[in-house]
């Protein structure tokens, strides 16, 4: 599985951007995850989205944050409105397949990472 990151950029507090991750390989029956590092810190859960539609979102984005898949284009969309400026990180999406104890809230649920993409956010 191969995942692109994009739709990053500047934008002020407030804002909305929509990143999207095109997948390619054998994508389809994959969880697809949102995650971002801070500079400076770890990376940190955003949110995920199952094949069939299922999502989850940490509790900073929850009503804000919108996860969604597009399994015809094999393109995951995270839509970000009302940002803060401590959400400026390097966004990456992920993708992982069903593993028995391992939460899709957690980096090792997933094999895969795309590059990651640049998020600013200005006061």
């Amino acid at each position: 599985v191969q995942l692109q990151a994009c739709g990053g950029g500047l934008v002020q507090s407030g804002g909305s951007l929509r990143l999207s991750c095109a997948a390619s390989g054998r994508s389809l029956r994959h969880h697809i995850g949102w995650f971002r590092q801070p500079p400076g810190k770890e990376r940190e859960f955003v949110a995920t989205i199952s094949w069939d539609g299922r999502t989850d979102y940490a509790d900073s984005v929850k009503g804000r944050f919108t996860i969604s898949r597009d399994n015809a284009k094999s393109t995951v969309y995270l839509q970000m409105n009302s940002l803060k400026p401590e959400e400026t990180a390097v966004y990456y999406c992920a993708a992982g397949v069903p593993r028995l104890g391992i939460p899709t809230t957690t980096l090792r649920y997933y094999a895969f990472w795309g590059q990651g993409t640049l998020v600013t956010v200005s006061s």
